[in-house]
């Protein structure tokens, strides 16, 4: 068998663990956390370590509550300006830390903030890379992008709105294809509100509950219910711009881009 593909050489230092954010803190903030509890200080990649992460920093917020938050925002850039799949898991980690409302607000914002920040350095220094990597890909793109240019604001919340679009990739393509990026910060910002709202009030409710009896509160099941109404909001638009505005004639692009909905 062939040897697995290695990264390009300028992105190697990518795999290496983000600890910057935790050091630049270290010297004021370190008496806040316990010894053993630096080495929980890493990106979540399961929910028995997300939820290992949400106590430490609960704890820790106690008395550093600004340290998390600016933790917690670069972590969050970190991950969405290099185009790194998982940000799901620091959207439900908002919701456990800073609740339902103020984690959707700040999930928003950071994400909007960070996918422009990829768009900017993917412009700068990625476009060639981008092209070589996935040309079929970009092809593709392109080309509906240039049937709904007189739409290309709606055809971008399609995009996003789409549970199955590889946002890192639009991300990344974006400058490729000549979109404004006034109308891509905006396409993130309002076409993600669902899916973002989804993932922090998930993190709510995980937060909250100590036994299976607290499931089925009526505060939980009012969560569950205004969880549901929001996955219906998708289709709902999708089907609108699909037939009103759209040129979706062939199978759905995002399909062809055969990836999941991490950002």
């Amino acid at each position: 068998n062939a040897p697995p593909a290695r990264p390009p050489p300028g992105l190697r230092w990518l795999h290496l663990r983000p600890v910057l954010a935790v050091d630049a803190t270290a010297p004021r903030a370190a008496t806040g956390l316990r010894r053993g509890h630096w080495r929980s200080l890493w990106f979540p990649s399961d929910l028995a370590e997300l939820r290992e992460l949400s106590e430490v920093l609960r704890e820790y917020r106690k008395e550093h509550q600004a340290y998390v938050f600016l933790l917690f925002c670069s972590a969050y850039l970190y991950k969405q300006a290099f185009a790194i799949p998982g940000s799901s898991f620091l959207n439900v980690l908002a919701g456990a830390l800073f609740g339902p409302w103020l984690g959707l607000l700040l999930c928003c914002v950071l994400t909007s903030v960070g996918a422009t920040c990829c768009y900017l350095l993917s412009s700068v220094f990625g476009k060639q890379l981008v092209v070589s990597y996935f040309p079929d890909k970009v092809a593709l793109l392109q080309r509906k992008v240039e049937e709904n240019r007189n739409s290309l604001f709606f055809f971008l919340l399609f995009l996003r709105l789409f549970p199955m679009t590889p946002n890192w990739f639009l991300n990344l393509s974006a400058p490729i294809l000549n979109i404004p990026v006034v109308q891509f910060f905006f396409s993130v910002l309002i076409g993600l509100i669902p899916y973002n709202f989804i993932c922090v009030q998930t993190g709510s409710i995980l937060s909250t509950l100590t036994s299976l009896d607290a499931l089925f509160s009526w505060g939980t099941v009012f969560k569950l219910l205004a969880i549901a109404l929001v996955a219906l909001v998708p289709g709902t638009l999708i089907k609108k711009f699909s037939q009103k505005d759209l040129h979706l004639n062939e199978t759905s692009s995002a399909n062809h881009l055969n990836s999941r909905k991490d950002t």
